[in-house]
């Protein structure tokens, strides 16, 4: 079979022996997220049509408008992974709090627990520009058989079995890995069948994208500003271009590409960053190294950082690896 041609299903079944926890449980999360990929991009096309685009008259824990469209997405991802009783717990950008999982059987035998940004960028679903769904997967560390607690959730990022993306866009794509590189695959609207359409993506070495909110320069750091206006001197190969789309997922898909980097620095109005550890940085983070790139706080790498709290904002820098250690350099040049 043309390695193009294969399934998401058959890659994930011919792969599940390089997984070093080759249970078959993993294979079947997996294939759970597929299967709510494909109901919330049902629901993403068809926004325009029905009833569900704008705000749900509610907020987040973050204290952000929820758009109808998040709650969608919210339930039925946590929905599917319910009823695949393939999980013990689930954490959601949209909940306050940890969701313990019961199965069917006296003790709860799942040794997994997901993290999910149910859809990414929620605020550019108004004007039809692509979003996306962001999963991180890890181990629990708490004894199987016993309720999921938070220190199942609190764990640095190096310790994540698997993570991906889907971006909602002109074609819908999961991205994932499970440590063994990053792979990519394209839904056929046709059959609603996912197909590898790049496996093993890089990022390339270096680039000429540079993803940053400039609206907030003048409250960012100096090091910081200082780098954006390296990349804008006419030097070598630069000026870099600017290339800011607001949705995570499409910025750093866009980046993987074709070479760039992505930041969301801390601010004198966000002193902690605005991105969430546990929901996008990680996940994020665990496939640009997977995928020889890099992702920092722009001091530390991401992956590092013990997470105090499930709701946790950090600064994030991620991308082409010698984009993101000139960054690095700059923040560091500047706090001397």
């Amino acid at each position: 079979m043309d390695k193009k041609n294969k399934t998401l299903g058959e890659f994930i079944i011919e792969n599940q022996s390089s997984f070093q926890y080759s249970s078959g449980e993993l294979s079947k999360l997996i294939n759970a997220i597929r299967l709510a990929a494909k109901v919330v991009n049902h629901e993403v096309n068809k926004a325009g049509l029905i009833d569900i685009l704008g705000t749900a008259g509610d907020t987040n824990i973050q204290g952000e408008d929820q758009q109808k469209l998040d709650v969608l997405a919210n339930e039925k991802f946590i929905q599917t992974l319910k009823n695949r009783e393939i999980v013990c717990g689930i954490a959601s950008e949209e909940e306050d709090d940890f969701i313990s999982i019961n199965s069917n059987d006296e003790q709860n035998q799942n040794k997994y627990i997901v993290l999910i940004d149910p859809l990414d960028g929620s605020s550019n679903i108004d004007v039809n520009v692509s979003v996306g769904t962001i999963f991180s997967v890890y181990r629990r560390v708490t004894p199987v058989g016993t309720p999921v607690t938070i220190e199942d959730f609190l764990q640095p990022g190096e310790n994540q079995v698997a993570a991906g993306y889907i971006v909602y866009g002109t074609s819908t794509m999961l991205v994932y890995t499970t440590g063994d590189g990053v792979n990519g695959f394209t839904l056929n609207p046709a059959i609603g069948t996912f197909y590898l359409s790049h496996p093993n993506m890089q990022f390339p070495e270096t680039g000429k994208i540079y993803s940053v909110n400039e609206g907030n320069y003048i409250h960012f750091p100096q090091g910081v500003k200082d780098y954006i206006k390296y990349c804008q001197q006419e030097e070598g190969d630069r000026p870099y271009t600017s290339r800011y789309i607001g949705s995570l997922v499409s910025d750093f898909h866009r980046n993987m590409i074709k070479g760039g980097i992505y930041m969301y620095p801390k601010s004198s109005i966000a002193s902690d960053g605005k991105l969430r550890l546990l929901y996008e940085c990680n996940p994020m983070a665990f496939l640009a190294e997977q995928a020889n790139g890099k992702a920092s706080d722009g001091r530390s790498r991401i992956m590092k950082l013990k997470p105090t709290e499930l709701h946790q904002r950090v600064p994030f820098f991620c991308g082409s690896a010698k984009m993101v250690e000139k960054a690095e350099e700059f923040i560091a040049k500047a706090l001397k």
